[in-house]
């Protein structure tokens, strides 16, 4: 199939080479074109233009927020096309990118105007199972247009859930994970620098947690970074969470839903990226919970604060 690919950052690049080794043809696209030089040794095709990646039947959009979604598919602020002028008449972008509730009910509506078919199909798992094709596809659309999309859907990830003929709803589902990975992140930090203080192996004791009552995926992951003060290179940087659980929050006004969490998670973000640590992968918002304990292990792995920055200890900053 002859597809294209937009946004080649952390999770667009192993998700564009999963594609291309399951023998489809494609067209890559990324505002900075070095991205794209590794998947054209591989065989992809490089585009000069958002334009270029729309001419087969499909294009995928894994970008990092709904700004830079907003201007791939309408037309940036420079002049160039976006895709709704672009795709042909029947063909069907495919947004995994993680955004708003109300973009995707956006992008649905213009593209139904335009004559082409929309799909949200967000994903859970970080870059490296991006890379091994072990990302979960979370999809919605309508089922016509689904159908032809499940081989592409299993050559990056390892299985799809189909909750909605409505694509926005994958997209508040998705968020709604991000939450709850949020939440798992916050309250793993919080234990482990409660039983730091107390002279308890960090390690030992995550591996206690997740041996036993966490036995998951995500607090085997965080919970190591955790433990190890992990937070370089970022895997979901600080920025990225902090608009992930904001757009939970406006899904939750909308829906008048009070989620509480939320806005503690969201304020425990602010801080993180306020004090200089929005690079830093977002299980670093951990080391808040042991600065604020006052353990002084808390500095290991994690990237000087800027100079205007705030000092709010070293944990996060130093």
């Amino acid at each position: 199939m002859e597809i294209g690919f937009i946004g080649l950052g952390n999770m667009g690049r192993g998700m564009a080479a999963n594609l291309l080794n399951a023998g489809h043809h494609i067209t890559v696209y990324n505002r900075s074109p070095a991205k794209a030089e590794a998947l054209v040794q591989q065989g992809a095709t490089a585009a000069r233009s958002i334009a270029e990646a729309c001419s087969g039947a499909v294009v995928f959009t894994m970008l990092a927020n709904d700004q830079a979604v907003e201007n791939v598919t309408f037309g940036d602020p420079g002049g160039e096309e976006g895709i709704v002028a672009s795709l042909g008449q029947g063909a069907t972008h495919v947004s995994s990118s993680t955004i708003s509730v109300a973009m995707s009910q956006r992008l649905a509506a213009a593209h139904a105007e335009a004559g082409q078919q929309y799909v949200a199909a967000p994903v859970f798992g970080r870059p490296e199972a991006a890379s091994a094709a072990k990302l979960f596809v979370i999809a919605a659309g309508d089922p016509q247009v689904l159908q032809p999309l499940v081989p592409l859907f299993d050559a990056i990830g390892q299985r799809t859930f189909v909750v909605s003929e409505q694509p926005h709803t994958a997209n508040l589902v998705k968020l709604s994970g991000n939450f709850l990975i949020a939440s798992a992140i916050e309250s793993v930090g919080e234990a482990v620098a409660l039983v730091t203080k107390a002279g308890v192996d960090r390690l030992q004791y995550v591996d206690i947690l997740t041996s036993t009552l966490f036995a998951a995926p995500v607090y085997q992951t965080y919970g190591g970074l955790i433990a190890r003060q992990e937070f370089e290179p970022a895997g979901f940087a600080a920025t990225l969470g902090l608009k992930d659980i904001e757009l939970v929050l406006a899904a939750a006004q909308q829906l008048q839903v009070p989620l509480p969490v939320a806005s503690l998670l969201r304020d425990r973000l602010l801080t993180l990226v306020a004090t200089g640590g929005g690079q830093l992968d977002w299980s670093a918002v951990s080391a808040l919970a042991d600065r604020d304990a006052g353990n002084a292990s808390a500095s290991a792995h994690t990237t000087p604060r800027s100079p205007s920055a705030p000092n709010i200890g070293s944990s996060i900053a130093e």
